[in-house]
């Protein structure tokens, strides 16, 4: 058996800072776009950086709340709701036309991200949302999730997601990030949760059961205070284990 390329994931752009040591590792990022963090200079600096070293690109929107950073539900109507990610995303794409960069993929965030794994209703209202970039851009979704199903079924592209440095609960939810056990900081230990998803097609949940889940991509979160020191971890240790991070 040859190496494995496996692509890896950054949210970016989200204020703090790391993104020229991070990007020369990784595969593909994230960029906020304004809902939860990010502005045009923030997002036009993570492009050039992004361009700079092949990093693919996404859009990274949210419930607009820069207080919570995205991170608590918000009772939109279904019309804010399009309004607001249709402001995001494209906002994103006008500044990667002036720098000639496709966008790869768009990837819902936070509270966002995990409402739409569990409800159709609010799936088909975001989907709706970015509707125009369906023949050419592919969505991110929870492996096995209400949202990977109705994007299917909407003719979306889906690139299912893994979180490496994120404990799961048995039903593949991550754990909530009110718990201390939410988050895997330990670079060994996201290695190893990483390995079991790539190799065995599963995730060790945090009561310990082995659920199987298959993704497209792995997710380290570019917030995490020590996800430099994961990310040259990971792309240090992965060739021992016949695993690379796609360049």
């Amino acid at each position: 058996m040859g190496m494995m390329d496996i692509d890896i994931n950054c949210d970016v752009g989200e204020g703090v800072g790391n993104e020229a040591e991070l990007l020369p590792f990784i595969s593909s990022c994230n960029i906020a776009c304004g809902g939860h963090a990010g502005d045009e200079r923030s997002m036009r600096s993570v492009i050039r950086l992004a361009k700079k070293y092949g990093v693919s690109i996404g859009a990274h929107p949210s419930y607009p709340d820069r207080a919570n950073f995205g991170r608590k539900t918000m009772a939109l109507s279904p019309e804010a709701l399009v309004e607001t990610i249709g402001f995001q995303v494209n906002g994103l794409v006008r500044l990667l036309a002036q720098e000639n960069v496709p966008l790869s993929h768009i990837k819902p965030h936070g509270a966002l991200y995990n409402d739409l794994a569990k409800s159709e209703a609010l799936s088909v209202v975001f989907l709706s949302a970015i509707t125009s970039f369906k023949g050419n851009c592919n969505v991110v979704v929870p492996y096995g999730s209400i949202f990977e199903k109705v994007a299917l079924e909407h003719g979306f592209s889906v690139r299912t997601e893994a979180f490496a440095d994120r404990n799961y609960n048995d039903d593949l939810s991550l754990v909530s990030r009110a718990m201390e056990s939410a988050v895997i900081s330990r670079p060994e230990a996201v290695l190893e949760h990483l390995l079991t998803m790539v190799k065995k097609n599963q995730v060790v949940t945090i009561a310990g059961s082995h659920v199987a889940l298959t993704a497209d991509t792995y997710c380290i979160h570019g917030d995490t205070e020590n996800a430099l020191q994961i990310i040259t971890y990971l792309s240090r240790q992965l060739p021992k284990h016949d695993t690379q991070i796609r360049k």
